[in-house]
């Protein structure tokens, strides 16, 4: 059987923004095996749904530990390299499908397009290799509706975290309008989530209680999201699900809802001469501090009562 290879050794949105291109790899290679080298939660979320078959527990840039007879294709949905397409090259692939990148010794494949959307990017790659695949491929199978709210105040960095105050305001503002609010997190952003769900009694702290695939389906069964620019983000573009979104230092061109335009609203400030944003940096982007609480609850209130009336 032919083996495909896909690296994205990321985390929970660059995996969902990566469905696509992979989507892509299944009707290039409708007969081989699909094996996508990842971390072990996400490519299992992923092997799930049927995106792909298999997964190689990988994180970030660590050496595949790849056995048996080199895969037939190898495709690097990670990075421009070099770092990844050295990873790739070391398990001796038949083929490899990349971006061209001379200083890997890599010139068969494309200019990589710094400018490009992050699903649309991958798409390219991918057509470019004979794999017909486009944006509607993001979404995954299972949306529902029920009444809660999820409110996910968390992101990776301090640059995309919105100030906590800010987000307990928010959920006492919904909580005292009668609305189910959840907070959601990860362990890690256990404190953050209870300052959060102290704002009101009617707010529901359910950080670190869920797996993935139990998160994914309060996501996907929510009235709306209202995060920042983070995994959870993808998740409700995914499903379908209504979202108010806070964006910054990264602009929503980049890694903001690419379907359904008309279910997701995007609050992002920016203004001419701000600095260049660093989506690693530890203090919260001024393009994000610009949202105010008003905006938010403007707009979710705009996507319930719509949903309310129809």
């Amino acid at each position: 059987m032919t083996t495909v290879l896909a690296l994205r050794a990321l985390g929970l949105g660059d995996a969902l923004t990566g469905i696509p291109a992979l989507r892509g790899l299944r009707r290039a290679h409708p007969d081989a095996r699909l094996v996508l080298a990842a971390p072990a939660g996400v490519g299992g979320f992923l092997a799930s749904f049927g995106v792909v078959d298999d997964v190689l527990d990988t994180a970030g840039l660590q050496p595949l530990r790849w056995t048996g007879e080199p895969p037939d294709v190898a495709v690097n949905l990670h990075g421009c390299g070099p770092q990844s397409h050295r990873l790739l090259q070391q398990v001796r692939p038949r083929r490899t499908v990349a971006f061209a990148c001379p200083e890997a010794g890599h010139g068969d494949g494309p200019p990589w397009p710094a400018q490009a959307h992050e699903v649309d990017r991958w798409c390219g790659l991918v057509r470019w290799a004979g794999g017909d695949c486009s944006p509607d491929d993001l979404r995954l199978p299972g949306r529902r509706e029920e009444a809660h709210v999820v409110l996910h105040p968390g992101a990776a960095s301090g640059s995309r975290r919105w100030p906590v105050d800010r987000w307990a305001a928010v959920a006492a503002g919904l909580a005292g309008r009668g609305r189910e609010v959840v907070v959601t997190g990860v362990p890690a952003e256990a404190d953050l989530c209870a300052r959060v769900a102290a704002a009101h009694p009617g707010v529901r702290d359910a950080c670190g209680a869920s797996s993935l695939a139990q998160l994914a389906d309060l996501v996907a069964s929510a009235a709306l999201v209202l995060c920042g620019d983070t995994g959870i983000a993808h998740v409700a573009t995914a499903f379908g699900t209504p979202s108010v979104l806070l964006f910054g230092p990264v602009s929503p061109d980049h890694w903001g809802p690419r379907i359904d335009a008309e279910r997701h609203t995007v609050l992002w400030h920016p203004h001419e001469g701000d600095p260049a944003g660093d989506p690693h940096a530890d203090e919260t982007d001024v393009r994000l501090r610009r949202v105010q609480v008003d905006d938010v609850l403007a707009a979710a209130e705009a996507h319930l009562t719509s949903a309310a009336v129809g």
